[in-house]
């Protein structure tokens, strides 16, 4: 049974290649709610080739990006990550970090860290790798697949309150973009900071939009 604050989703799909779901699709239960305090998690992380304790509390203040990941040594994973810590700084430029999480040991991440990019490493990564060995942070976050042993490749942002403001959630096969991610970012601290909404695919200095009957009307007499 599941906690009283956990949902349901369902996931099946694509696998990675020789992996055989044991059912077309896997009843999973999540704690991760928009617009409630993201699930607290802590654990090991490699950060700068170092192993060291890392936990959400640490980023407070700050907005996160949680981006879990299905396996090291894998495919699409390290082009993701690899996409991730090579932008880093623009999201330290908007106050956000990124933490990548993988049911893989410490040990095989720093090793995956060792590795050249030529030969499917990460080489010399710039955000922090943690460990769910337990597997308890990728089921409390609702990605984790019981048929596969991995997760599904989520990605989650947290507001500087440790609020969840964001959810996607991707099947095995396909990668996650940078560009969006940013956007999305963006759009929620300029929500938080003006107080107006934003429009389908807005990005900064675009025109936004007042959450009242009257004042709506400027934005769509000017837009349409």
């Amino acid at each position: 049974t599941a906690d009283e604050d956990s949902c349901y989703s369902f996931a099946g799909g694509s696998v990675y290649p020789a992996e055989a779901p044991k059912s077309d699709h896997t009843l999973q239960t999540t704690k991760a709610v928009i617009s409630k305090p993201a699930p607290y998690f802590e654990g090991t992380a490699v950060v700068n080739k170092e192993i060291v304790k890392l936990s959400l509390s640490q980023y407070t203040g700050k907005y996160v990006v949680l981006l879990f990941y299905p396996l090291d040594f894998t495919f699409v994973c390290p082009t993701e990550i690899i996409a991730f810590s090579d932008r880093i700084q623009e999201f330290r430029d908007i106050n956000t970090e990124v933490i990548a999480c993988s049911v893989d040991s410490h040990f095989t991440h720093l090793a995956w860290i060792n590795t050249p990019r030529k030969e499917g490493g990460l080489g010399n990564v710039k955000i922090p790798l943690l460990s769910d060995l337990t597997h308890k942070i990728s089921k409390d976050y609702g990605v984790y697949l019981e048929d596969l042993g991995h997760t599904l490749r989520g990605l989650f942002i947290i507001d500087q309150r440790g609020v969840l403001r964001q959810i996607t959630m991707n099947d095995l096969p396909v990668g996650r973009s940078v560009d969006e991610t940013i956007r999305l970012v963006q759009a929620f601290q300029y929500t938080d900071t003006h107080g107006e909404v934003c429009p389908a695919g807005w990005k900064p200095g675009a025109d936004t939009i007042v959450p009242n009957p009257k004042e709506k009307s400027k934005y769509f007499e000017k837009n349409n």
